[in-house]
């Protein structure tokens, strides 16, 4: 009986360990395979498409610090010509929570052509806006705007899509929440990697949309889609 018992402990133990191995090796692989495709605005070549990925905005319906350095940082690479279009991706499920109508908003105050400004509406997390941007966008490459903490993630989903991206942080000062910006990065690496696995479908699809027209075919001011 008590040899019985060791046994199930010794199995139990290991495919604990085994789990725990797997999860590392999972958050490893997500965070440094496409860490060499990150440049710096000096750096990056040139591309048609840059995209911004959404984050929180203030109730004022302004942006964080954290979305309006990742704006920053977008406009700056269009004005200096490494990008023709900027596609705002970001959560717009609700008339009551609208990301991408306010960076919308604080890049034509920055000089941004509307032109030039594709609104991504359906941009409700970090793989449904990369599954979009090959399946709706049409992108077979782009460079991706966002935070380090979120960069290799970002470009971790992309290339493994297909997609040949490259990166620009934009970290232009310290933010609040780091710890835990970390930890949530932790767990969405492990999620971005089953969801790569089983090729999951996001939200929201749509029809094929254009980037070397105008961007105005992508503006409103609610995205019904929650309808």
């Amino acid at each position: 009986m008590i040899k019985s018992i060791s046994f199930y402990i010794i199995i139990f133990s290991a495919v604990i360990i085994l789990f725990f191995l797997f999860i590392v090796f999972t958050h490893y692989k997500v965070s440094t395979k496409y860490t060499y495709k990150i440049f710096t605005i000096t750096d990056v070549l040139s591309h048609d498409a840059g995209l911004v990925l959404g984050a929180q905005i203030w109730s004022n319906s302004q942006p964080s610090h954290i979305l309006e350095d990742r704006l920053l940082v977008s406009i700056e690479l269009y004005k200096s010509g490494k990008i023709k279009k900027l596609i705002l991706s970001g959560d717009h499920s609700s008339k009551y929570y609208d990301e991408v109508n306010v960076m919308r908003e604080y890049a034509l105050a920055h000089g941004v052509s509307d032109h030039d400004i594709f609104m991504d509406h359906a941009g409700v997390s970090t793989y449904d806006s990369l599954f979009r941007a090959r399946d709706v966008f049409n992108l077979e490459s782009l460079i991706i705007i966002t935070n380090s903490f979120h960069l290799p993630r970002a470009l971790f989903i992309a290339n493994e899509l297909g997609i040949n991206a490259v990166g620009v942080a934009s970290d232009l000062r310290k933010y609040q929440g780091e710890n835990y910006n970390n930890f949530r990065e932790f767990l969405a690496n492990i999620k971005a990697n089953f969801d790569l696995i089983f090729t999951a479908k996001p939200k929201f699809l749509g029809p094929k949309i254009d980037i070397t027209g105008s961007g105005l075919v992508t503006h409103d001011s609610f995205s019904n889609l929650e309808n």
